[in-house]
């Protein structure tokens, strides 16, 4: 199906500006949906009903209103709707040149792809060119449905990416959360980033990956039409507390485990998992040293 635009803009960068359209970047797979359904077999209808009456109101017949007051609203024709949204300015204008990496992803809002419109090939390109060649990207304000929305036009190799951006009050900060901060060991510490070379990729390559979940309920909705029983999976067991007993043993055991990376050791070297386990023996002798120390001065005093 060939893209079509959702909207037309004018991109100010300097005294240029640059027509562009807008399209959408992601299409939402989304998930399988079930409908609400009467025991007789019918598909339930939803239905707007009067607070006031207790009626049920056509959509023909609905307003839209603003809340100014608690149970106070004053009401909008779709005139005035769209005389609002009429009003918003088109011109995206870009207000900074900053690095890519500054933007963190967590502020990433909805996606979309601009391309050049009538005679804006020559500056668009420029745009995208400048901004390859200098490792920065732009920040721009947009208005749009009644809302200003900041933007981050980055280049690509094809073309920019319009990332619509989200507001620092729209993104809730981690401290909330009172995370303890545990200090690991060194031994922990080499284990985990063993595993991690493992198990490392050079790049996100989406292809290689798949909703399984989807496909697995698609897979049981057609046995269900072939008139079969739909069987829960078997649940793996997870501990109540979630905790691991031995962290060691239990990074010991994914590395020995393996991945795609992991190579042979050296015959004359010790293996990652061995090296790993003497020093964990040696921490282990060590702590074990330090408490006898720590313990000998009370049993003098418990003989005394």
């Amino acid at each position: 199906m060939p893209a079509h635009s959702i909207a037309s803009l004018s991109l100010s960068f300097g005294l240029v500006s640059i027509p562009v359209k807008l399209y959408t970047a992601t299409e939402s797979q989304s998930a399988v949906k079930f409908n609400y359904m009467c025991k007789d077999g019918s598909r339930a209808k939803q239905q707007y009903v009067s607070e006031k009456t207790g009626q049920v109101v056509e959509r023909a017949d609905l307003q839209k209103g603003y809340e100014f007051d608690k149970d106070r609203y004053v009401l909008f024709s779709p005139e005035e709707l769209k005389a609002l949204e009429e009003s918003a300015n088109h011109v995206v204008e870009i207000v900074a040149f900053i690095p890519e990496k500054t933007v963190d992803p967590l502020y990433y809002d909805k996606a979309y792809f601009v391309a050049p419109d009538k005679r804006g090939s020559k500056p668009y390109n420029l745009l995208k060119d400048a901004m390859l060649k200098s490792g920065r990207c732009a920040l721009a304000k947009w208005a749009s449905k009644g809302k200003t929305h900041m933007v981050q036009i980055r280049p690509a190799e094809d073309g920019l990416v319009f990332q619509q951006l989200l507001f620092a009050d729209e993104v809730r900060s981690m401290k909330e959360l009172h995370i303890e901060q545990v200090d690991v060991s060194d031994a922990e510490l080499k284990l985990a980033l063993q595993i991690i070379d493992q198990a490392a990729e050079d790049s996100y390559e989406p292809t290689q990956y798949e909703d399984e979940e989807k496909k697995r309920i698609l897979q049981a909705i057609d046995a269900k039409i072939a008139g079969k029983q739909i069987v829960s999976p078997e649940q793996v067991e997870v501990s109540a507390s979630g905790q691991v007993i031995d962290l060691m043993e239990a990074l010991r055991a994914s590395l020995a485990k393996g991945g795609r990376k992991a190579k042979p050791p050296a015959a004359t070297a010790k293996a990652p998992v061995e090296e790993v386990a003497d020093l964990v023996t040696k921490e282990r002798k060590s702590v074990k040293r330090a408490e006898k120390v720590a313990e000998a001065p009370s049993r003098v005093r418990a003989r005394k």
